[in-house]
C-alpha cells in the first residue's frame, strides 16, 4: 500500500537514480531556517577532517605513494560504515524521520564508472583535495585551493555538458 509520499518514478528521477546512490523525492515544504542544521553538519563535518588530517596534503601524497595507512583506514571505515548503514535501511525498511520511504535504486555496473574513477583518483592525487575536503582545505585557509574548487565546478559543469555522449 502506497502512502500519500509515494509515487511513481518520473523520467527525470530516473535519470538522477543513475548519478547518485540515493534520491528521495519528498513533498514536505521547510521553513528555510531549516537549512542552518545542516550548515552545522557540515562545519562539525569540516572540524573533523581537519582533526583527522584528512584534508592534508602530505596525507593525501602518503596515501598515493603506499607510505602511510593512515588515510587507507579512514577510507576503509567510511565504506564499512556506509555498507552497514545501507544494509540496515534495507533490511528494516527505515524511512526518514518525517515517515517518507527512502529508496535506493539498484546500480547496474558500466565503463563509465571505471572512467570516471581513475579520472577523479589523477585529479586528487595531482591536487591533494576531493570534494568534501575541498571545502575543509579552503575553509582552513588555503587559498591555493580555490583553484582546485574552481577545476572541479568546471569539471563538473563539462560533464553535465557532455553527459549524453559518455558510456553510461
Amino acid at each position: 500500500m502506497k502512502n500519500e509520499f509515494q509515487q511513481a518514478p518520473t523520467a527525470d528521477l530516473q535519470q538522477r537514480e543513475l548519478d547518485s546512490i540515493c534520491v528521495n523525492e519528498s513533498e514536505l515544504v521547510h521553513p528555510w531556517w531549516h537549512n542552518f542544521k545542516y550548515s552545522a553538519w557540515g562545519i562539525l563535518f569540516g572540524i573533523v577532517f581537519v582533526k583527522a588530517e584528512i584534508i592534508s596534503w602530505f596525507r593525501i601524497q602518503e596515501m598515493f605513494r603506499f607510505e602511510s595507512f593512515h588515510m587507507y583506514g579512514v577510507i576503509g571505515t567510511a565504506v564499512i560504515v556506509g555498507l552497514i548503514s545501507v544494509l540496515l535501511i534495507k533490511r528494516t525498511k527505515a524511512r526518514t524521520i518525517h515517515g517518507e520511504e527512502i529508496h535506493i535504486p539498484k546500480k547496474e555496473f558500466n565503463k563509465g564508472q571505471v572512467i570516471g574513477g581513475l579520472l577523479f583518483g589523477l585529479g586528487w592525487a595531482i591536487t591533494g583535495a576531493c570534494p568534501g575536503p575541498l571545502f575543509a582545505q579552503m575553509g582552513s585557509g588555503f587559498s591555493v585551493v580555490i583553484v582546485t574548487f574552481l577545476s572541479a565546478v568546471a569539471g563538473t559543469w563539462v560533464y553535465g555538458l557532455l553527459r549524453e555522449k559518455l558510456p553510461h
